[in-house]
C-alpha cells in the first residue's frame, strides 16, 4: 500500500475520532432584571451631557458673581454703640417684637357666621327696625368680629411666645385665663348630688308645678296683647287731643277690668286647690308666695312696658301710616296770633297718657293677701321702672317737636308777613302819610294799600 493511501486512511480515522463540543446551557437568571442590567438599561447619555452643561453654567455664574463682588465697595463695620444701647434686654425686646409680628401675621380663622346669627336672634325685633339701627347692628357685628380676631391673635401670641421681662414692652391685656379644673370624681358623689337637688327643689320655687301653670297662664293671657288698641287712631282723622286722652283712658280702665275679671280669678283658683302647695314646707311658705308675687309682678310689668312702647311707636315720624292727626286751630285774640291748643298743651296731654298707662294695674292684690282676706290688702309691685318712663318721655318729646316742625314754620311765616298789621305799625304809617303833602296818585296808591290791609285784618 502506497504512502498516499495510508495517509488518506489515517485522515479518515482521525476524522471519525473527532467529537462535538458540549452544549452550553444559559444561566437561569438571564431574564431577571439584575442591578447591573438595570443600570445599563437606565443609562442615557443625553442626561449625562445635560448635567455637564448645567455644571458649566453654574461654574460660570459663580465666577461672574465673584468678579462682581470684588468690584463692590466693602461694607462699613457696624457702629460701636454704647453698651447701654446694645444691652441684652434691648435685644430681647426687639427680638420679641419681631417674633410677635411674625406670629400675628399668621392666618386667623374668622368668627363663624352662625355664631353671629345666633347673637342677632337674641336681639328683640323692635331694636332692629329702622335704617339707623341696621347701621348700628352692622357696626356692632364688625366690632365683634374685630374683637374676636384680636383676641385670637393675643391668645396665639401668648401661647407661642414667652414675653421677656422688659418694662417698655406694651401690655397685652394680662395673662391668659387658667384652664378649668375638672370635677373630682375620686369620691362617691351621689349623696352630695341628691342633697343639692333636694335643696334646689326646696328653695328654687320657680320649678314648682304650680309656678309652671302660673307662668303658662300669664303667657297665654299677655303674650300677644297690650292694654290699648292703637290700630284705629289714624283712621279717625283729625281729632282733639282731649278726645284721644279720654278714649285711651276709657280703654285702659276697661282693659284693667277685663284682666281682673279673667286672669286674676284663674290665678286665685290655682292656689285654692289642695295640690297647689304640695311639697312646700311650712317654713318655706312665705318664700314660696314671695316667688309667686315676683312672677305676677314681672308679667304685669312686661304688659305695661309693651303698652308704653306701642304708644311711643305710634308717634314715630318714619311710620306715617299710624301717626295720629291732631286738630289744631290758628287763632287771633287780644291782638295776638297763636295756635289752639298750644304746642306745650299738646305735648303735656300726650305725655300724660304715658302716666295714665303707668297708673294701670297698680291695685292688684297678692295671692296670700287675697286668701287671708286682711283688712289692709297688700298689692303687687307693678310700678314701671324709672328708666322706661324716662325713655318714653324723652322719645315722645323729640317725636312731637319733629312732627310739629311744619306747623311751627307756618306760624312763623304768618307772624313775619302780617304782624306789622297787628302791632300798630300800619296805623302809624297811615297817620304819618296823612300829615304829609302828596299827589292824587300817591293818595290813590295808599288807599289801595289800606283796603288790602283791612281785608287781611
Amino acid at each position: 500500500m502506497s504512502d498516499a493511501n495510508k495517509a488518506a486512511i489515517a485522515a479518515e480515522k482521525e476524522a471519525l475520532n473527532l467529537k462535538l463540543s458540549p452544549i452550553v446551557h444559559l444561566p437561569e437568571n438571564i431574564g431577571v432584571d439584575t442591578p447591573t442590567q438595570s443600570k445599563l438599561l437606565k443609562y442615557r447619555r443625553s442626561k449625562e451631557q445635560q448635567q455637564k452643561i448645567n455644571q458649566l453654567v453654574i461654574d460660570g455664574a459663580k465666577r461672574n458673581l465673584d468678579r462682581t463682588l470684588d468690584k463692590r465697595t466693602p461694607l462699613l463695620p457696624p457702629p460701636d454703640y454704647p453698651q447701654t444701647m446694645t444691652s441684652e434686654i434691648k435685644k430681647k425686646g426687639f427680638n420679641y417684637i419681631y417674633m410677635k409680628q411674625c406670629v400675628e401675621s399668621s392666618p386667623i380663622v374668622p368668627i363663624q357666621q352662625e355664631w353671629l346669627d345666633h347673637m342677632l336672634r337674641l336681639i328683640p325685633e323692635s331694636l332692629k327696625e329702622g335704617k339707623e339701627r341696621e347701621e348700628l347692628l352692622e357696626s356692632l357685628i364688625n366690632e365683634v368680629s374685630s374683637d374676636f380676631e384680636n383676641s385670637m391673635k393675643r391668645y396665639l401670641v401668648q401661647s407661642v411666645l414667652v414675653k421677656p421681662p422688659v418694662k417698655w414692652l406694651e401690655d397685652e391685656g394680662g395673662p391668659l385665663p387658667e384652664s378649668p379644673v375638672g370635677l373630682d370624681y375620686s369620691n362617691p358623689w351621689r349623696s352630695s348630688y341628691v342633697q343639692a337637688r333636694n335643696q334646689i327643689f326646696s328653695n328654687l320655687h320657680i320649678v314648682h308645678p304650680t309656678m309652671k301653670m302660673l307662668l303658662d297662664l300669664g303667657y297665654t293671657t299677655f303674650a300677644d296683647t297690650v292694654l290699648l288698641d292703637f290700630t284705629g287712631i289714624r283712621a279717625k282723622g283729625p281729632i282733639d287731643c282731649e278726645s284721644l286722652k279720654t278714649d285711651l283712658s276709657i280703654q285702659t280702665r276697661k282693659a284693667e277690668e277685663k284682666i281682673m275679671n279673667t286672669w286674676y280669678p284663674k290665678v286665685i283658683n290655682l292656689f285654692t286647690k289642695k295640690e297647689a302647695l304640695e311639697g312646700v314646707k311650712p317654713e318655706k311658705l312665705d318664700a314660696f308666695y314671695s316667688c309667686v308675687s315676683t312672677l305676677m309682678s314681672n308679667q304685669l310689668k312686661d304688659l305695661l312696658r309693651r303698652t308704653v312702647e306701642g304708644f311711643v311707636k305710634l308717634f314715630d315720624p318714619k311710620d306715617q301710616e299710624r301717626l295720629p292727626i291732631f286738630k289744631i286751630e290758628l287763632t287771633f285774640d287780644d291782638d295776638k296770633m297763636e295756635f289752639y291748643p298750644t304746642f306745650q298743651d299738646l305735648e303735656d296731654n300726650i305725655l300724660s297718657l304715658v302716666e295714665r298707662i303707668a297708673e294701670a294695674l297698680q291695685n292688684v292684690q297678692t295671692v296670700p293677701s287675697w286668701l287671708s282676706g286682711t283688712s289692709t290688702p297688700v298689692n303687687l309691685d307693678t310700678e314701671l321702672p324709672e328708666h322706661v318712663l324716662h325713655w318714653a318721655v324723652d322719645t315722645l318729646k323729640a317725636a312731637i317737636h319733629r312732627n310739629l316742625e311744619g306747623a311751627r314754620k307756618h306760624y312763623e311765616t304768618y307772624v313775619e308777613k302780617y304782624n306789622w298789621l297787628l302791632d300798630g305799625t300800619a296805623v302809624e304809617n297811615i297817620e304819618t302819610f296823612q300829615t304829609e303833602d302828596h299827589t292824587f296818585d300817591e293818595y290813590t296808591e295808599e288807599l289801595d294799600c289800606c283796603v288790602v290791609w283791612e281785608v287781611y285784618v
